[in-house]
């Protein structure tokens, strides 16, 4: 008796089972026996789905594709996609773990600087693809009354994001997207740590340096704090122009008042 025919559900996971893991038990069990042998069927969707996800990540890790050299790229790529596969369809949205994955991945354990250029390069990607937004009115905070400014919960640009790495990731970034030998070279791998805004402006995604105390401010703003208490905690002495240098730039899309207790 022939086996019962697998349901919709079922025969997606065998397949996905094949091309991630490399398992052609359940899927190979269902292909049709005409011309191709199952096994190279399912290597083509294989090869397919390897081919299709490193070159999402080559577009969006491009600094790490050139520092790491193509065939490490690539099968880097691979052992990070077996490790977690696409949940979604937009391709866009694929990779957001690649950076933690390569500061636990041996091979490049060496290139310590590596894991922040991808965190960079993944807030870079992100602020690309950001969904269009019309930049918070000033005139509108200040309609607010003196009571309700304090309690202004800032809502982020889609286009904005925040990073933080232990290298000058920012410098290695462009030096190697600028095929800048001598720029790379220079680069103070012991300078210390850089605390960076990417934010997507009219001309393009820019990134901007901030001092320790004025990116916290900054992570408090875009989190949501209510204004008084981001102020008031800020480890910076220049809280009020940050605030005000976002503003004018456009980096935040709208604001809440926090409820009153």
């Amino acid at each position: 008796m022939n086996a019962p025919a697998p349901s919709l559900l079922e025969l997606q996971r065998a397949v996905l089972r094949s091309v991630v893991a490399r398992d052609d038990a359940k899927a190979g069990a269902h292909v049709v026996a005409d011309g191709i042998e199952p096994a190279a069927r399912l290597g083509i969707y294989r090869n397919t789905f390897a081919s299709v996800l490193t070159n999402a990540l080559r577009l969006s890790y491009p600094a790490v594709h050139r520092l790491v050299a193509a065939e490490c790229f690539e099968g880097t790529a691979r052992l990070f996609m077996e490790e977690q596969p696409p949940q979604c369809a937009n391709l866009d949205e694929y990779g957001a773990g690649f950076a933690e994955f390569l500061a636990r991945f041996p091979p490049v354990a060496a290139l310590g600087y590596l894991p922040g250029v991808a965190r960079l390069e993944w807030a870079v990607s992100r602020a690309l693809h950001a969904e269009d937004a019309e930049p918070l009115n000033v005139a509108r905070l200040a309609a607010l009354t003196e009571d309700e400014q304090a309690r202004v919960r800032l809502a982020p640009h889609p286009g904005v994001g925040l990073v933080r790495a232990d290298y000058p990731a920012d410098a290695i970034w462009r030096a190697v997207l600028d095929e800048d030998d001598a720029a790379l070279a220079s680069i103070d791998l012991a300078s210390g740590p850089v605390w960076l805004l990417v934010h997507r402006a009219e001309t393009g995604v820019e990134v901007s340096r901030f001092t320790e105390g004025a990116w916290w401010f900054s992570a408090a703003l875009f989190a949501g704090r209510p204004l008084h208490e981001a102020v008031a905690e800020a480890r910076c002495t220049d809280s009020h122009a940050v605030l005000a240098e976002h503003l004018a730039a456009g980096r935040f899309a709208g604001f809440s008042l926090a409820e009153t207790s």
